[in-house]
């Protein structure tokens, strides 16, 4: 559901200095300590785009410690994002989860797996179950992809709600700016679009307000895209022109 620079990544990826907790009583001290090291060096290991000994290393942490949400959330990550397997990626999230109906980053996780998958109605579900969460504190990227898909389905209206929404949360959010260009621009309301996506290059920390350089990242981007993410610069391109 992400234009690649444009759109952050999913929110889990930032979380990668995290103490685990043991969820079972019969782990013993000595193996939550093992499980710990191995995580952290897992962490280390992904933090350097090292993907394979970052995924060994949390396996042997879950091995060691099966019930940790973070092993889960992680491993997760690591199929949704590096490996592309979304099947396993959805089994950790929904672990992950289960351990903790708070785990909202696990629940946002989950349904940007399923947009990917054009699954969206499950996707909707993950991101409400996520904001159900009154202490989440990145409900806004919540938001901002729960907006996304409503955008998929041209919901724009309901796009565009949960786009400000988002805002509401996190003021200086690129991302909702982006969504809300691409909603007002399919409405034909371009006057708000130019607007939004101006708003969106000046808080993007790539551009820092330099339409032009935003310009010349979009047509390079545009190389390499294709499907949704290609019709999404597109669109982009236009709307800067206006």
């Amino acid at each position: 559901m992400r234009t690649r620079r444009l759109k952050r990544l999913p929110e889990s990826l930032l979380v990668l200095a995290v103490v685990l907790s043991c969820a079972c009583a019969s782990i013993s001290g000595t193996d939550i300590k093992k499980s710990q090291y191995h995580y952290q060096l897992g962490i280390s290991y992904l933090n350097e785009n090292n993907v394979q000994p970052a995924f060994v290393e949390l396996q042997k942490a879950l091995k060691l410690n099966p019930g940790d949400k973070e092993i889960h959330h992680v491993l997760g990550i690591i199929y949704l994002e590096k490996l592309e397997d979304y099947a396993r990626a959805i089994e950790h999230f929904e672990k992950a989860f289960a351990i903790d109906r708070n785990y909202s980053s696990a629940a946002t996780n989950l349904g940007i797996t399923y947009a990917k998958m054009g699954e969206y109605d499950k996707a909707i579900e993950s991101y409400k179950k996520a904001l159900s969460n009154p202490q989440y504190e990145n409900a806004a990227m919540a938001l901002y992809n729960l907006g996304m898909v409503h955008y998929r389905l041209s919901r724009l209206d309901e796009a565009i709600s949960s786009f400000k929404e988002a805002l509401k949360r996190h003021a200086d959010f690129p991302a909702p700016y982006y969504g809300l260009a691409l909603a007002y621009n399919a409405k034909g309301q371009y006057g708000e679009a130019a607007t939004a996506m101006r708003r969106a290059i000046d808080l993007d920390p790539l551009y820092q307000g330099d339409t032009g350089k935003a310009r010349a990242d979009l047509r390079n981007q545009q190389i390499r895209a294709a499907g949704e993410q290609l019709k999404d610069i597109a669109d982009y391109l236009d709307i800067i022109q206006y």
